[in-house]
Parts: C-alpha cells; structure tokens; sequence
C-alpha cells in the first residue's frame, strides 16, 4: 500500500504540474512570415547582395505589389545607377522567388554615355524614361523581335506607345560593343538588348508583367504615382 501511495504522488508532482507547450506560436511565425514577404525579405531570401541594388530592388517590388493590372507573377528591374558595361537589367520570377535572367541593356543615346543620367517622356528627346510599365503584345519590326511597353506613370513615362519605346535587340547592345567602345551603344529610348537574349526574355516578360526602370531619380520620386510616399524619403539610401 505505501509503494502504491508513493507512485501514485510522484505522477501527480510529474504530470499533474508539467509545463503546457504550445506549438502555434512557430506556426504563426512561418505563416506570419509568408503573408508579410515584402522587398526586404525577398532580396534576402533570394541572395541577391551584391548582384541587384537593395533599393531598386525594393522599390520594384513596392510597385509590384500595388499593380493591379499585372497578369503574371515576373518583374523586371532595369537598374540605371549601373553603367552600361554592367549587367543591370534583372528578371524575376515572383511565385518560385528566383533571379531567371540578368543581361546588359542599352539606354536612350541623349540619356548619356556609359551611365543614364537624364530622363524624358517627351517625344524626340530620344531619352529613357524612367518608372513603371506594364509589358504588352510582341511584334516583329525594324528592330526584330519587339516587345510593346505601356507606361503606367503620367508626365513620367505615359507616352511610351506615341514615342514607339519598346523593348528589342540590338546589334550595339551586345557585349562585343563594350570591348571595343568601352560602352553599350545607344537606342532613341528604347531599352534594348543583346540578340542572343532577346527572345528569351522577352517571351518571359510579355503579356502583362510588371517593368520597373529605375534610377534612383530625386525628380522621379517627386512625381511618382505608384511608390509609397514614404519611399520618397530613401532616396539617399544606397
């Protein structure tokens, strides 16, 4: 009887007062997570220091995220704080969270030489321009394979289709054009690319995916209607 008494008080102290556990507060975390993915945990997530601008990066996705018209989950990045000799034009794929593409491309001839450093949505400046697109329909033209880019930011880049500003390839875009010109040649404001993936990438992006050019721009980031006024604030950020 006093062994039956001493088990049965040594499983009352050991059980009867052990600590409750929960398990939901790891679960809230991963799906907190998931729900809260924003341009800083995707630049993280994705390695992408030292490969694409934290900021630009995170601008793009800012604009992403509040495109509604977008209809498939790839963005493209064209950074312009990058020289011409540089890979700075970056294709993303949003659902599976990976860099697809990363090439050199051409800015407008009158935008400057190596490096884009002004901007126009006016008609003959034969300047890029900077902001928001919406990629549209291919064709084929003058320049090959062409893809349409509608701008989404009015007095920014809103007369993209009447200035003809598409994206196509080009034969001053391609990187042999670097080692004996020490830059990419130029386009009248057309974002162009080396042939050997011009095809590639622009059968990726067409069809309604967001484009971002970017330039960390302190006139852009005063007109802009897509990013969050309080992005206006980084633009010292590097």
């Amino acid at each position: 009887m006093r062994k039956f008494l001493v088990f049965f008080l040594f499983c009352f102290i050991s059980f009867g007062h052990a600590p409750v556990q929960t398990v939901a507060s790891s679960e809230g975390k991963g799906s907190s997570m998931v729900e809260e993915m924003d341009g800083s945990a995707l630049f993280h997530s994705m390695h992408l220091d030292g490969v694409v601008s934290f900021l630009a990066f995170r601008q793009a996705v800012d604009g992403y995220n509040k495109i509604e018209q977008k209809n498939k989950p790839v963005l493209t990045l064209i950074d312009f704080t990058k020289p011409s000799t540089e890979k700075r034009l970056f294709v993303f794929d949003m659902e599976k969270h990976q860099l697809l593409y990363s090439s050199l491309v051409s800015h407008g001839r009158n935008s400057g030489e190596n490096y884009a450093t002004s901007f126009s949505n006016k008609q003959g400046s034969y300047k890029s321009s900077l902001g928001f697109y919406l990629t549209g329909n291919t064709y084929q033209g003058k320049n090959g394979y062409s893809l349409i880019l509608d701008g989404l930011e009015k007095g920014v880049n809103d007369k993209a289709r009447e200035r003809a500003i598409v994206m196509h390839g080009a034969a001053y875009a391609n990187p042999s054009v670097v080692a004996s010109g020490g830059r990419l040649g130029r386009s009248l404001g057309c974002p162009a690319l080396p042939q050997a993936v011009t095809k590639p990438i622009i059968n990726t992006i067409k069809g309604g995916s967001v484009l971002f050019i970017y330039a960390n721009n302190q006139d852009y980031m005063a007109k802009t209607s897509i990013l969050p006024v309080t992005r206006n604030l980084s633009f010292n950020e590097k």
